[in-house]
């Protein structure tokens, strides 16, 4: 609407249109959840919130994204793919969180949301070349660009699904990872792009004040699938469209810590001869809280592990002192978590010396801290 607009102008009206809708009507969204009944209630296994919670919170990140799309982006055909899916995915996520869905349902609607994006012009055209010393950096991969972009964007749309297992984590590390691809987008001179990824940023900075432990609403599969789809898809639009190795390892390194948890949890359950979709406590979050983390100090290690991934991603599109700063802060951030990691966990040992009294009240918790939406996602989805 606005093409003729600054870049940066563009970009921050959009984080603040976005940040602003999804912040003003989450509370709206929060009362729509308790009327219809998307609850969270305590008591199922693992959970460990007192009362219940409503979910659906994801609704409130749509709008505001959509809205900041509307207003400051060009809707080419390949935009109009991805809003066409993601009104696909929210529409599935809210059904799930009012009736909770059987996992095949969810899966062939993203199936859907995928081939739609495919169809519009969202594909990836070529992966990096494994030969570092081959003078193509791009092999181009022909028919299988289909069957490669469905499994991209429905296994990143997943991988965000399952980290959502502590209040704030999945919404900011996604945060996280649109402003990385955002910075990207700017350096490589995508307007469009940047657009979409700032909307997208501005959506979860306006939600995520309500979904910071304790939650006084969740996400559900409204949010989280809606945001790994946009994650999965943008990223394919922008960053896999050329063929430089950088920018091939930008969306990969800014999605890292949801596609790693996500392998992990796969082979590690075939390994024990379990189905992959056999729900577990192996996951990173899971790890953190079992090894005496509250909530907020594993959200606090996790942020800080997508955050230097991120940086990683971005010093890698960068040369000269700029590479340094960024090299420095990332250092920085390292030690900070390592410091943060030794003075503030709770060693077994140490806490069974102390007397009951004077534990921290999250371990009295026969289970460990977890989103139960979480929980629930993975008990009947994976």
């Amino acid at each position: 609407m606005f093409p003729e607009m600054h870049l940066w102008l563009r970009v921050l009206l959009t984080i603040g249109v976005a940040f602003v809708v999804a912040f003003g009507t989450t509370p709206i969204v929060k009362a729509f959840a308790q009327r219809v009944g998307a609850m969270d209630n305590p008591g199922e296994e693992r959970r460990i919130h007192t009362h219940p919670i409503p979910r659906m919170g994801g609704m409130a990140i749509f709008l505001g994204f959509l809205l900041s799309v509307v207003l400051f982006a060009d809707i080419s055909k390949p935009v109009q793919g991805i809003l066409i899916g993601c009104v696909i995915i929210v529409a599935t996520g809210v059904l799930d969180d009012i009736v909770s869905l059987r996992w095949w349902i969810k899966l062939a609607a993203q199936l859907v949301a995928a081939v739609i994006a495919v169809a519009h012009g969202v594909t990836i055209e070529g992966i990096m070349n494994p030969n570092v010393f081959a003078a193509e950096n791009t092999l181009l991969i022909g028919y299988l660009s289909i069957p490669v972009t469905i499994i991209w964007i429905v296994g990143v749309t997943n991988a965000v699904n399952l980290i959502d297992g502590l209040d704030g984590l999945a919404c900011g590390v996604s945060a996280i990872s649109s402003v990385t691809m955002l910075t990207v987008a700017l350096m490589v001179a995508e307007p469009n792009i940047a657009v979409l990824l700032a909307a997208l940023a501005g959506g979860c900075l306006g939600f995520i004040p309500y979904n910071l432990n304790p939650a006084k609403i969740f996400m559900g599969d409204t949010g989280a699938l809606l945001l790994g789809y946009v994650l999965a898809t943008v990223s394919i639009l922008g960053l896999f469209k050329f063929y430089a190795v950088m920018t091939f390892l930008v969306p990969v390194m800014a999605l890292a810590l949801p596609l790693f948890d996500t392998a992990f949890a796969i082979v590690r359950r075939v390994l024990k001869g379990q189905s992959p979709m056999t729900p577990d406590r192996g996951h990173l979050h899971h790890r953190l809280i079992d090894h005496g983390l509250s909530q907020k100090q594993a959200v606090a290690v996790l942020y800080s592990i997508s955050a230097m991934m991120g940086l990683t991603a971005v010093v890698i599109c960068t040369t000269g002192k700029l590479r340094l700063i960024l090299l420095a802060v990332e250092l920085a951030i390292a030690v900070a978590v390592g410091i943060f990691v030794v003075e503030t966990i709770e060693h077994p040992a140490s806490s069974a010396a102390q007397p009951e009294a004077h534990r921290r009240p999250d371990l009295h918790l026969v289970e460990p801290s977890a989103d139960a939406k979480t929980v629930r996602k993975e008990e009947k989805a994976e």
